[in-house]
């Protein structure tokens, strides 16, 4: 097995310092797992990690309260039953600091740190037609001269920072959540506010507000949430789901979700006790089982859809008690499920403590960022000594329109875009020769997908569509015009029945001003996408030209 050496091809007029067969871009769970692969194929492949050490989102999101809302033991590599019980975990839903140590001790027991170079952000991408290979330069000067470019980057990855005017005249701290520093932020004493009540903010929000001197919460949309249930894991507890890695690897990348669980009852099968009961017990489970595994038919029949929301509704409503939280807090324009769903625990409580302020900020929107706090559009000031954004992500794209990549004739995928989100089945981009991705919109990703289950057979197709060019003699792989057309074609079909794409999130992109509207994650289900690259595949890849 042969891996990255400095060779110094000429690139054009450009001397390379590095000649590749693969470049990976980012060293989270796609990236470790694909820079395996490609390395066990016996090709010469480096990763770029912007960060300082692996992880990706479990790098950048350490901020107070991150942890899974995946199970710990489905939110795992499954190619190696070593690697696999080899770890043990504390919780069914750990914290940061403890999936941080899961990501290093898979890179150190892979060996990977030796291809991944960190610090390091890939600028610019440019496909050279002649020589059917691709020009990598970072923001440390390094060129790099390689045959693909394999894009792990993450679906949440881009973080909307630059939200408000003014953000640069606060005298004291602004930290986004996906940025949060190593180093402790010292919070006790402190006046705070924090900007969104996703599911990130909801975990800041249910951590934070016993240390704080006084919390402010600035809240636009609301949220429906499920309660967790979060228990310590014991030897028992470990040994109980590590005997049963052979079932989870055979049953969970054929779920809906990619988790354990999958969706048992019709709902036109069931009485209205039943349905009553199904409801309770799968909300009772303290997981997302009530998304993922209550009634599909929530997702397509808005009489199903409002029944199922209206119990979480019932549910939010006896534990905020406040009609005042409870307008604020409590959806109503859109369904259960439509939008990301975030688990928490005793968050709906954190309203009624004494030094917690929430703020609508629905009709009465957030104006700018002031020297010594925010102010609202009807003039009203908070002060703050720290403002925490939670403000989401440019969600599916931002990896990689944040990056200067050109395909033929020097198109740039982020004018492109900018015009139309379009991708061959989430793999591959009409137009860019040998650019393989993975988390990027059209395939299953973030919404609906346990992440390491859909990464995992996405980084397989791709390692297994390399292997089968380099059998066939082939140096360059490329989606057809018609094959995109094609599975963009499906893709909206299957969106479009669901009550998904008529609500506003960022599932459909509605979070960034001027984003081509298109479900981002493919929602037919992972298990049937699975099937679709498995078809594709077995087929001999007629969706994709090779010269």
């Amino acid at each position: 097995m042969t891996s990255a050496t400095d060779i110094a091809p000429h690139v054009g007029d450009i001397r390379a310092d590095l000649e590749l067969d693969a470049v990976v871009l980012g060293a989270g769970v796609a990236g470790l797992y694909q820079l395996h692969q490609l390395r066990e194929q016996g090709l010469r492949v480096r990763a770029y990690e912007a960060g300082s050490d692996v992880g990706g989102t479990w790098h950048w999101n350490r901020y107070p309260g991150a942890r899974f809302d995946s199970e710990a033991y489905i939110y795992q590599y499954l190619f190696c039953e070593d690697l696999y019980k080899d770890w043990s975990w504390t919780q069914r839903f750990p914290d940061q600091p403890e999936i941080e140590r899961w990501m290093h001790y898979v890179a150190d027991r892979l060996d990977l740190r030796r291809d991944i170079q960190f610090s390091t952000t890939i600028s610019s991408a440019h496909f050279d037609e002649d020589r059917g290979r691709w020009t990598i330069r970072t923001d440390r000067g390094d060129t790099i001269d390689t045959q693909f470019f394999i894009t792990c980057g993450g679906m949440l990855s881009a973080p909307l920072e630059n939200v408000f005017e003014g953000q640069d005249s606060f005298r004291g701290e602004i930290l986004h959540t996906s940025r949060w520093p190593k180093e402790k932020v010292e919070l006790a004493g402190k006046r705070v506010g924090v900007v969104g009540i996703g599911a990130t903010g909801i975990q800041v929000i249910q951590t934070i507000a016993e240390e704080v001197a006084h919390l402010t919460v600035f809240a636009r949309t609301p949220q429906y949430v499920l309660p967790m249930k979060n228990p310590t894991y014991g030897r028992s507890e470990q040994t109980w789901y590590k005997r049963r890695f052979e079932e989870l690897r055979d049953t969970i990348p054929h779920t809906f979700s990619g988790f354990e669980y999958d969706f048992e009852h019709a709902w036109a099968d069931c009485t209205p006790q039943q349905r009553r009961e199904i409801l309770e017990q799968t909300y009772q489970d303290g997981s997302l089982k009530l998304w993922l595994a209550g009634f599909a038919e929530m997702f397509f029949d808005e009489q199903v859809s409002e029944e199922v929301s209206e119990f979480v509704r019932e549910k939010m409503r006896e534990r905020l008690k406040d009609q005042q939280l409870i307008d604020i807090l409590v959806p109503t324009h859109y369904g259960f499920g439509t939008h990301r769903v975030p688990l928490e625990t005793n968050y709906l409580e954190v309203y009624h403590r004494d030094n917690v302020e929430l703020v609508g900020v629905r009709d009465n929107p957030i104006a700018r960022i002031i020297p010594h706090g925010i102010q609202l559009t009807d003039g009203t000031v908070h002060e703050f000594d720290l403002i925490i954004l939670a403000t989401g992500f440019d969600a599916g794209t931002g990896a990689l329109t944040r990056i200067d990549i050109r395909g033929r004739n020097g198109r740039s995928l982020a004018e492109d875009w900018s015009r139309d989100i379009r991708t061959t089945m989430g793999l591959m981009v009409h137009g860019y020769p040998n650019l393989l991705t993975t988390a990027v919109p059209l395939a299953p990703s973030a919404a609906l997908c346990n992440m390491t289950t859909c990464l995992q057979q996405q980084t397989e197709w791709i390692t297994d569509v390399i292997r089968h060019l380099r059998e066939q003699g082939k140096s360059v792989i490329e989606p057809t015009e018609e094959g995109e057309d094609a599975w963009v074609a499906h893709h909206d079909e299957t969106a479009n029945a669901t009550l998904v794409t008529k609500t506003h999130s960022w599932y459909m992109g509605s979070n960034v001003d001027g984003k081509p509207r298109r479900l981002l994650s493919y929602i037919g289900g992972v298990g049937t996408y699975r099937k679709k690259c498995e078809e594709e595949a077995a087929a001999g890849y007629p969706s994709l030209q090779k010269s």
